[in-house]
């Protein structure tokens, strides 16, 4: 649904005729400042995604103190589903958003935590849990812009946001039947374990990447926003007389993120046999390299674009290449790092605390997209790149000043696989 998101709002429901029928859109749009168009598009599509990561903080206290964790991921599937399906009603749009909001509250980061809740403390295939956990994420992320992006551009926009519904509950059953498989111990009211200065000695450290997270998702998260809007205009999608749908472009970059993720984790293994194996904070820092390459690459795209032309498919694939190695050492490391160091007493309210690095860079992501329109693309795309740059430069500073003493706090954090 996300692949079509922006572009339905686009080319289609912040249109006339269309737009009016659209429930509290008007004092949404006054509420930023009286966008419009493009705009409009990127600042809802911001505000949507940045809600979508803060309402986990919600959902894991939900979880922790009173529903448990299964109860939650349970609630939140529904309330998703429910809002896939409202997606085919125009006056129902941002109703709609709302369910979403709130269901992904409840879903994200309990299901994450579970994941962590199956291994023990020492366990090390917690890390590779959380890549295979990436893997069918992104495995999600080849098929559904093929069905749903296809529906909705050549059939019409509500089959595909009625196509992402059936999806939804199809996970939903996959989930009841899986449930005996997840961990055991479930945190209800009246059985809560006490929050200790301890661990707030152990949590607050992990914030103090959040931020620093937040802007290194930017470029990644820009994919989704402004890049689509930039690729429906200028880029070469026609394929033996066929112009292939822009969501298509979501999937080109899920099959590279799979193979990536794939790829690395298989090269930190082999190099883990005979070589030292980085850290996490390491690795986040080759991912930042990598990150920045990426944005070189859509800098290149653009300032390569002939006069009056379209830009061809061979500097795309690079960035979506080297993106997807950037964010194979960023994305399930920082996770796996934050499940293993959160207390018992309150993990998943700290990985939704995680979330809130998702919370604050889609919010700056939606807000740096209003500028696509008015800046030119090279300058837009250089500008993400120095946010790259300054996140690779702020984790490198958290590792001299601040790293060896969180590691020396928790008594092992060795070198986890990707």
């Amino acid at each position: 649904m996300q692949a079509l998101l922006v572009l339905y709002m686009v080319n289609a429901l912040f249109h006339p005729g269309h737009q009016e029928k659209v429930l509290f859109l008007e004092p949404v749009s006054r509420l930023f400042g009286g966008l419009e168009g493009q705009a409009l598009a990127s600042a809802v599509f911001g505000a949507y995604g940045a809600l979508v990561y803060l309402t986990p903080i919600a959902g894991g206290l939900l979880a922790d103190r009173w529903l448990g964790k299964r109860k939650a991921v349970l609630a939140g599937a529904i309330i998703m589903a429910l809002g896939h399906f409202l997606m085919a009603s125009e006056p129902a749009f941002l109703l709609a958003l709302l369910c979403l909001v709130i269901g992904s509250g409840l879903l994200k980061g309990n299901i994450a935590s579970q994941v962590g809740g199956l291994y023990n403390e020492e366990d090390l295939r917690r890390a590779d849990a959380f890549q295979i956990f990436y893997l069918g994420i992104n495995g999600g992320v080849i098929a559904a812009p093929l069905i749903v992006g296809t529906l909705g551009e050549k059939v019409g926009w509500h089959w595909g946001f009625g196509a992402a519904g059936v999806g939804m509950l199809i996970s939903l059953v996959i989930y009841i039947a899986g449930w005996k498989y997840l961990p055991a111990s479930e945190t209800v009211k009246g059985e809560r374990l006490p929050v200790t200065m301890e661990d707030w000695k152990h949590a607050i450290p992990l914030l103090l990447l959040i931020p620093v997270l937040a802007i290194a998702l930017i470029p990644n998260q820009q994919i989704f926003n402004a890049y689509m809007i930039w690729g429906d205009r200028d880029f070469d999608l026609v394929f033996a007389g066929i112009r292939l749908p822009t969501t298509w472009l979501v999937s080109l970059d899920a099959i590279v993120s799979v193979s990536f993720l794939f790829l690395v984790a298989v090269f930190w293994r082999w190099w883990g046999k005979t070589r030292r194996e980085p850290d996490e904070l390491e690795k986040i820092l080759i991912g930042s390299a990598f990150s920045i390459a990426g944005m070189l690459c859509l800098y290149m795209a653009a300032i390569t674009q002939p006069a009056g032309g379209k830009i061809g498919l061979w500097w795309p694939v690079c960035f979506h290449i080297v993106n997807s190695i950037a964010f194979a050492h960023m994305l399930p490391i920082s996770l796996a790092l934050f499940a293993r160091l959160a207390p018992a007493s309150m993990n998943a309210t700290v990985i939704g605390l995680y979330y809130l690095a998702f919370f604050a860079g889609n919010a700056l992501t939606g807000k740096i997209g209003t500028l696509f329109e008015t800046m030119s693309t090279p300058s837009f795309w250089l500008l993400h790149m120095g946010l790259a740059a300054a996140a690779g430069l702020a984790f490198w500073l958290f590792r001299v000043l601040a790293w060896k003493q969180l590691a020396h706090s928790h008594t092992a954090i060795p070198a986890e696989g990707s």
